[in-house]
C-alpha cells in the first residue's frame, strides 16, 4: 500500500465513524516527518478515542500497525504515527488550539471528495 493509499484508507475509516473536518496533507516537499499528514475532529474527547481505536483496529486487520501512539490519555488530541503517514485526531477545541492546519498550510491538500 502506497502512502497516499494508506492516508486515503485512514481518512475512509475516519469518515465511517463520523469524523467531521478531514484532510489530507502532503508534506513530503516541505518536511522530512512523514509523507502525508490527515486531520480529523471528534465531537468529544470520547469520540476522539474511539476513532483512534476504530481506526487503528481496521487497520491492524489489513495487516498496518502504527510505530508509536502519543495523546491518547490527553483525550483531546491523538497521533497515530504509520511511518509515512501520521493521523492527527482532535477535539475542536485542542484542533484549534494547536493549529496545524494552519502549520502545514504550505503542505498540498488532497481532494477528499472520494469521502462524500
Amino acid at each position: 500500500m502506497t502512502s497516499l493509499e494508506l492516508a486515503k484508507e485512514a481518512a475512509k475509516k475516519l469518515n465511517e465513524k463520523k469524523g467531521m473536518d478531514i484532510r489530507i496533507i502532503r508534506v513530503n516537499d516541505i518536511s522530512s516527518l512523514a509523507d502525508y499528514f490527515v486531520f480529523a475532529t471528534g465531537t468529544s474527547n470520547t469520540h476522539v478515542n474511539a476513532l483512534e481505536d476504530e481506526l487503528e483496529f481496521h487497520l491492524k486487520q489489513i495487516g498496518i500497525t502504527p510505530h508509536h501512539i502519543e495523546g491518547y490519555r490527553s483525550n483531546s488530541w491523538v497521533l497515530v504515527d504509520y511511518g509515512n503517514v501520521i493521523v492527527h485526531i482532535f477535539t475542536d477545541e485542542s484542533r484549534k488550539y494547536y493549529d496545524l492546519d494552519r502549520l502545514w498550510q504550505d503542505g498540498e491538500e488532497i481532494d477528499t471528495s472520494f469521502l462524500k
